[in-house]
């Protein structure tokens, strides 16, 4: 009885869910087809079924969007809205996302194969940066500053910068569109959204709700692409002058290519591009609690994040003990399968490409030497694109999964023996998002925290995210910063006032 009212419900969840699936792209508050009348499939990845079509847009379609976002700012007068206005809009998005919470987690797990737990957890993260945002529009405040010359004012303004073009990734859906979308439109910048051919759904349904909370039109627009025309829609969205600022989130080879392409505009730009965290765990570490932060950090999506430990460095008094406790932890605790069943914690990996690139980094150390603890194969038992997790030991530079970020879930750990060397081997990278390290050594904390190349480090910790800090990394994975008061600096001017001949006196 009890299982068939848990079927009952998933179903009654799936209808309503499915109520909110868009199958036309949003623009200019309307729902529209590609010119071209040309559609693309979106597959689920845990049995390839087809989820839904939508329109696949070429460039004169975002050049619309970009048309439209811009008489939005303009015409339309957004940018002159006050920001008791735009935080009531975006308090009302905000409701609607907290009301169709379990819509927009069946939807996510459909489209991208993350289970529901973690759709549910995304939804919820996402969500929050449109709350807090709808709280910090009305704190974006400028500056009166102490004039160095009698009768004279000087003023600081924060102004917003103009169309924003956001291009997301198909690892969070919602959560990299609200981080973006949020801040831009707490200070009155209008939108473009060009989500991840992979996981468009998600994207459409956000624009749905924001439809029902009352954005004028033009003010958020969302273009889907298929891989085909992508290239030449980011393209056009990095050299139209009217596009003021650019923020992506995706690998460094893609963020190099849009970084050359902004250039011809001088266009503001927010970068949040790939990594390649190290996970230290040095000999007074609580072995327990880094195994814990480990499975959460490793193994979160299904190790498809970009702020996941890649390179585990365990010290080699406690290397041995590290590893069996990982390996036991995995074989206990990891249930892979059909990312919509409830009590399931890894769906699949996205695509087939992703998959190879997992199973050919594996196979390469493992010709050339590496131990297997657990895991190492695909699993098509469970599906087409599932991958075994993994931990691999005795891996040296000469294999190419060394110093790769892998993208799946596959732990590599080394030893080491000084905290030197750990440093050392940890910055050795052209890359600096996230970093992690465990340790009972308060100077040792304050030391390594500093001395670790990256943008943002957990000290004990394996799940660092959240809204109110600043996230970004530092050397190739990125510029500027996103969540936090610092997430709005990219989508703001400040303009310098100066007002002379002030008199003091009748």
């Amino acid at each position: 009885m009890f299982s068939l009212m848990r079927y009952s419900q998933w179903q009654h969840c799936c209808r309503r869910a499915l109520s909110m699936l868009r199958n036309q792209a949003y623009v200019g508050g309307e729902w529209r087809n590609a010119g071209s009348g040309e559609t693309f499939e979106v597959l689920n990845p845990f049995d390839g079924s087809v989820v839904g079509r939508v329109p696949d847009m070429s460039e004169s379609d975002v050049k619309l969007a970009v048309d439209t976002a811009q008489r939005a700012f303009t015409v339309g007068e957004f940018s002159n809205t006050t920001a008791k206005e735009r935080s009531d809009l975006l308090r009302g998005w905000y409701n609607l996302m907290v009301k169709h919470a379990e819509d927009l987690a069946q939807i996510m797990t459909m489209e991208s194969g993350k289970s529901l737990a973690e759709s549910r957890g995304e939804v919820k993260y996402g969500n929050s940066f449109v709350e807090w945002f709808a709280e910090e529009a009305r704190r974006v405040n400028g500056e009166v500053i102490q004039s160095p010359v009698r009768g004279r004012e000087v003023l600081l303004l924060k102004q917003p910068v103009g169309v924003a073009a956001l291009i997301t990734p198909w690892n969070f859906p919602h959560a990299m569109i609200t981080r973006k979308a949020g801040a831009a439109l707490a200070v009155g910048c209008t939108c473009v959204v060009k989500p991840s051919e992979e996981t468009p759904l998600t994207a459409l349904a956000l624009a749905n709700l924001a439809e029902q909370a009352g954005f004028p039109a033009g003010v958020f627009n969302v273009v889907t692409t298929s891989p085909k025309n992508s290239a030449a829609v980011g393209k056009l969205l990095c050299e139209d002058a009217r596009v003021r600022v650019m923020s992506f989130t995706g690998s460094t080879a893609v963020g190099k290519i849009l970084y050359r392409q902004c250039a011809s505009t001088i266009k503001r730009l927010s970068l949040e591009l790939g990594g390649n965290a190290p996970f230290v765990v040095f000999e007074s570490a609580d072995i327990d609690l880094a195994v814990a932060g480990a499975m959460a950090s490793k193994f979160r999506n299904t190790g498809q994040t970009c702020v996941s430990a890649n390179r585990f460095f365990v010290h080699e008094n406690v290397h041995t003990e590290f590893v069996d406790k990982f390996v036991s932890k995995i074989n206990s605790d990891i249930k892979m399968g059909d990312g919509s069943r409830e009590g399931i914690t890894n769906g699949p990996l996205i695509k087939e490409s992703q998959l190879k690139m997992v199973s050919d980094l594996v196979n390469d150390a493992l010709t050339k030497g590496a131990k297997l603890h657990c895991g190492g194969k695909p699993l098509p038992e469970l599906g087409p694109l599932f991958y075994g997790p993994t931990v691999l030991t005795r891996v040296t530079k000469g294999m190419q999964i060394y110093n790769k970020e892998i993208f799946g879930p596959v732990a590599v750990i080394n030893k080491f023996s000084s905290e030197e060397e750990v440093l050392r081997e940890a910055n050795n990278t052209p890359v600096g998002l996230a970093g992690y390290f465990y340790s009972k050594d308060i100077s040792q904390v304050f030391r390594v925290a500093r001395k670790l190349e990256v943008g943002m480090v957990g000290v004990n910790e394996g799940l660092i995210s959240c809204t109110e800090a600043a996230f970004g990394g530092i050397k190739e994975s990125g510029l500027g910063r996103e969540g936090s008061h610092h997430g709005i600096d990219d989508f703001v001017d400040v303009k310098y006032v100066c007002i002379g001949n002030v008199a003091y006196q009748s």
